[in-house]
């Protein structure tokens, strides 16, 4: 990408720790949870796939979050690990805008599917009578293909306006990865309207899809509250799903809504809603529920009795 005010050819990711200690640490921690997060949001997709039973609205929505967790998971997180193990800290001018795009794409989109898992939870509990005719696969797909279609508006968004800040001075990015609002601080101009921008873009509008969620899920747990069968399972269901719905919007609007301070809680945060989220929605969507729990339980058999009757080969 060429811009004729870009001086700068590379940026230098500082991390979350200059310790090497902490360093080996961080790198067994991430690892793990990143074998974790690819492992189950896996199993997840192959499981709804494979099950006739599972190809439903909701597992049809939970299926693309799964996929987009584990791109949200792997946009930055594998060369965090490796630049643990080589020492190797920076990333080129081009890599950094990369990694601006594929963040917003993959929080824009997921702070859409989130909505839509809220509204099939909504109709399900809310409105059983009509689920059948509101939520329809064909509707399924119409909240699914608009979600990516918003995430690509809003990341290209934010890489046409880093592509017009001039980078002359220092390259520190003081992060594990490269986002707008810590990189834009290292621009050539005044950060104070950048700062008004970013509220008004990003900030302002994750901040009104949570309002939307909260709203909703309280309906939900009132709704609930007043039905006796089966609310403790539903509640506590529901609870858990708005954990994940807090703990991924929380950090998003925090670094938002403040872009002009740096705090060691900022990387703390975004560590919550880039590694650590995308382990918690597969583990409390799908690998919490009996029907899911099952068909694995199905699946597992499956394989076990095509391994026991297909033949030898011998040479």
């Amino acid at each position: 990408m060429d811009v004729a005010n870009k001086s700068v050819s590379e940026f230098v990711l500082l991390g979350l720790s200059s310790s090497w200690e902490l360093r080996l640490f961080f790198f067994m921690v991430f690892s793990l949870f990143y074998v974790a997060t690819m492992l189950g949001n896996s199993l997840t997709v192959i499981t709804v796939i494979a099950d006739s039973h599972l190809h439903s609205p909701t597992y049809f929505l939970l299926t693309n979050l799964s996929i987009i967790d584990m791109s949200l998971a792997s946009f930055a997180t594998p060369k965090m690990i490796t630049d643990y193990l080589t020492g190797h800290k920076t990333i080129s001018f081009d890599g950094c805008i990369t990694q601006i795009f594929f963040l917003h794409l993959f929080t824009g989109t997921e702070i859409i599917l989130l909505m839509a898992t809220s509204l099939d939870r909504y109709v399900a509990i809310c409105k059983p009578l009509r689920y059948a005719s509101v939520i329809s696969p064909g509707v399924c797909v119409a909240l699914v293909v608009p979600s990516w279609g918003v995430g690509v508006m809003h990341s290209m968004s934010q890489v046409i306006f880093a592509l017009t800040l001039p980078f002359c001075g220092p390259n520190g990015v003081d992060s594990f990865f490269c986002d707008l609002p810590v990189v834009f601080q290292l621009a050539c101009v005044d950060t104070y309207v950048l700062g008004l921008f970013m509220i008004s873009t990003s900030g302002i509008i994750a901040l009104s899809c949570f309002i939307l969620l909260f709203n909703s899920y309280v309906i939900i747990l009132v709704t609930i509250k007043h039905h006796s069968k089966g609310s403790s399972k539903a509640l506590s269901t529901c609870t858990a799903h708005f954990v994940v719905v807090f703990m991924f919007f929380g950090p998003c609007i925090f670094i938002c809504m403040w872009p002009l301070n740096s705090f060691l809680i900022d990387k703390i945060l975004s560590v919550l809603y880039t590694i650590f989220t995308p382990i918690l929605n597969p583990t409390i969507y799908t690998l919490r529920n009996q029907e899911v729990k099952a068909a694995m339980s199905k699946l597992r058999n499956r394989l076990l009795n095509l391994n026991k009757t297909t033949p030898l080969l011998y040479f």
